[in-house]
């Protein structure tokens, strides 16, 4: 399982915002979705780890639907 940053409509972002202003608190808002990870090799998951490196974020490899 794969949880990310929601994307929101207006809608659920006001009503989130309604909240946050109300708990004087900020929330952030995650939607979680179920994925394959992919098999790598060790070639594959160095060249993943330098540009993770390199970007400074995190890469997940999945395979494709």
């Amino acid at each position: 399982m794969l949880c990310s940053i929601s994307k929101l409509s207006e809608q659920e972002l006001n009503a989130i915002q309604d909240l946050e202003n109300s708990l004087n608190k900020s929330l952030l808002a995650f939607s979680c979705h179920d994925i394959k990870v992919a098999d790598l090799s060790a070639d594959e998951l160095a060249r993943i780890q330098e540009l993770e490196n390199r970007m400074g974020m995190s890469l997940i490899a999945v395979d494709a639907a």
